[in-house]
């Protein structure tokens, strides 16, 4: 890979505050409140889940700017209120609101993503979807996760063509599925990518509700299905402007090592700190981050 390509794609993780990661991936006396500029050292992308509950404030809206190098770059969930409760529907102010909250982050902020929930099928939904997109404002670019396979028809994929969003591929497959290779058709919508690894929820909870694993190694590979979005990368990065990637640690149990793992496969490398970066900073001393 030419670094013009290379340069087309960034690779980050859906999120970046998990406990799990301290003495990980972060120092183990560093403080949460400064992963975000530590992990902004290794990865040019995060995917904000916080947002799904609520819009930041402006205040820290601002401190992740400030946080993160000048090229780095965010992706952020739409509020559940508009995507879960509200169903798209009726939802101008409080769409309006939230990109209002968003402005501080603007010069960073690439992709408001849409993530539906499965209940959210096209023969109740169609309308309310057609109307949604139709009032998405062109200052911000948009992706949609759909997540029952009934929206898999060309009049919805033209539709996302018209208005140009971008229709999210996303590989929830399960774990017992994990060393094959995705198989589904995803059509592209618009001029960017934008690819999340999530796995399946049933990695990450018990029937009870409770978690059943710590995510702060690689718990189980998928090797057959990160060759198979490389490949698919790859075979697209000439016809297209942009790709994002984000991993969610279940899909192989700790996502920056997932993201490293794409990396090497599309030929270049993300290096994740090492033995000596995440010492405690009493055993260092004073922790340099800059």
């Amino acid at each position: 890979m030419n670094l013009t390509e290379q340069q087309k794609i960034r690779i980050g993780t859906c999120a970046w505050s998990f406990d799990e990661w301290s003495g990980v991936l972060y120092p183990k006396d560093l403080p949460s409140n400064r992963w975000l500029e530590f992990y902004a050292r290794y990865f040019p992308a995060v995917e904000i889940d916080s947002t799904f509950y609520s819009a930041p404030s402006a205040a820290v809206a601002q401190r992740w700017m400030e946080m993160t190098p000048a090229d780095f770059r965010f992706s952020c969930k739409l509020p559940r209120e508009i995507t879960h409760q509200r169903r798209l529907r009726d939802c101008g102010a409080e769409l309006a609101a939230f990109l209002r909250a968003l402005e501080p982050l603007a010069p960073k902020l690439r992709v408001v993503l849409i993530q539906l929930p499965p209940s959210y099928a096209p023969k109740e939904e169609k309308i309310g979807l057609r109307d949604f997109v139709a009032q998405l404002p062109s200052d911000f670019r948009f992706a949609i996760e759909f997540r029952h396979a009934g929206w898999h028809r060309p009049h919805f994929i033209r539709l996302l063509e018209k208005h140009r969003v971008c229709w999210v591929w996303s590989d929830m497959s399960p774990l017992n599925e994990r060393n094959q290779a995705p198989f589904e058709f995803q059509p592209i919508t618009t001029d960017f990518l934008y690819l999340r690894l999530l796995g399946d929820n049933l990695t990450k909870y018990d029937e009870q509700g409770q978690r059943i694993h710590r995510y702060g190694k690689l718990l189980w590979k998928r090797e057959a299905a990160l060759d198979s979005w490389a490949l698919r990368i790859q075979h697209h990065l000439d016809e297209i402007r942009c790709v994002w990637t984000f991993a969610n640690n279940h899909y192989e149990g700790f996502s920056p090592e997932t993201c490293q793992r794409l990396a090497q496969r599309l030929g270049f490398e993300l290096p994740l700190p090492g033995a000596e970066s995440v010492v405690s900073t009493n055993e260092r001393g004073q922790l340099e981050l800059l």
